[in-house]
């Protein structure tokens, strides 16, 4: 069996593609604002591919850079301006945030109609009920990278492995709804699951988003199967120069020949949670705007 790598940057490029065209006629540039607290490394790389992305659109964007002993009441200032803020539509707060700040608080002080990453329990209901204002973006990404490649969810038997906020619930939710994207019935997988091939048996869809190490192979994912591995980690490579190198949650060269079609790491989902970002953002401004332009 060939194994069919889902490659994320041509979805990615299609869809800035579509946006950059709808945004010829739009009212305004829509404006993202990223708050980024500390020296995490990978979110500093996150949030310059999301600078870059938004470049690209031309979208209005500042990056609020703020000191990792930074209270939660100064983050709850700040987040309370940008709520006011009329040139922002979309605001975004990286995490992971320093050991000491109140993250819960901080993600709920966002506007709901400001959270283009989907996060607020207002736009988790509102997902929850299968009314959506925002979809989480990697999610969302998920399900465009799946469309692009013309492979359907109906009626098929899904497994997503990890339950985190952010990715495994609402995509679970999300593949089950009516409707295009959806339709799946639904396995949410997680570390309590007692046998995990058991639980993945017959799954003609499995989304790996647990975030440990090539935890998965052949030996747990049915052949045929179709894979999006949504992790990202970073393991030791002493071949490599920089000692280092980036593995997914699956082990992808074991699935080699196994696996019907599979997302690489990096450069499978990583591209398209970017894409959906702006794309929320503009979503954002549109309603903000009551401008019809973007379908």
């Amino acid at each position: 069996m060939e194994t069919r790598l889902l490659k994320g940057k041509p979805v990615r490029d299609a869809v800035l593609a579509h946006l950059a065209t709808r945004l010829k006629d739009a009212p305004r540039a829509p404006g993202l604002a990223v708050v980024l607290i500390g020296e995490d490394p990978a979110s500093q790389v996150y949030v310059r591919h999301k600078e870059k992305g938004c470049e690209e659109l031309g979208l209005h964007h500042v990056t609020h850079r703020l000191p990792a002993d930074t209270t939660t009441d100064q983050a709850l200032e700040l987040v309370a301006d940008l709520n006011a803020d009329p040139a922002i539509d979309g605001i975004l707060v990286q995490l992971p945030l320093p050991a000491g700040l109140d993250e819960d608080r901080i993600l709920q002080a966002v506007d709901p109609r400001k959270d283009v990453d989907g996060f607020h329990p207002d736009n988790l209901g509102r997902l929850v009920a299968g009314a959506p204002r925002f979809v989480p973006c990697t999610p969302k990404g998920i399900l465009r990278l799946l469309r692009h490649y013309e492979i359907s969810t109906r009626g098929v038997r899904a497994a997503v492995v990890g339950r985190s906020v952010i990715v495994g619930r609402p995509l679970s939710l999300l593949l089950n709804l009516k409707g295009e994207g959806g339709d799946a019935t639904v396995t949410m997988c997680h570390s309590r699951t007692p046998d995990l091939a058991e639980a993945l048996r017959g799954c003609g869809l499995v989304i790996a988003a647990m975030g440990v190490p090539r935890a998965l192979g052949p030996d747990m994912i049915p052949a045929g199967a179709v894979v999006v591995d949504v992790g990202i980690n970073r393991i030791e490579d002493a071949s490599r120069k920089s000692g280092t190198r980036l593995v997914g949650d699956v082990d992808a060269e074991a699935l080699m020949g196994h696996a019907a079609a599979l997302t690489p790491v990096p450069g499978g989902v990583g591209p398209m949670t970017i894409a959906m970002l702006l794309e929320n953002t503009c979503e954002a401004m549109a309603r903000h705007e009551g401008w019809h332009g973007l379908a």
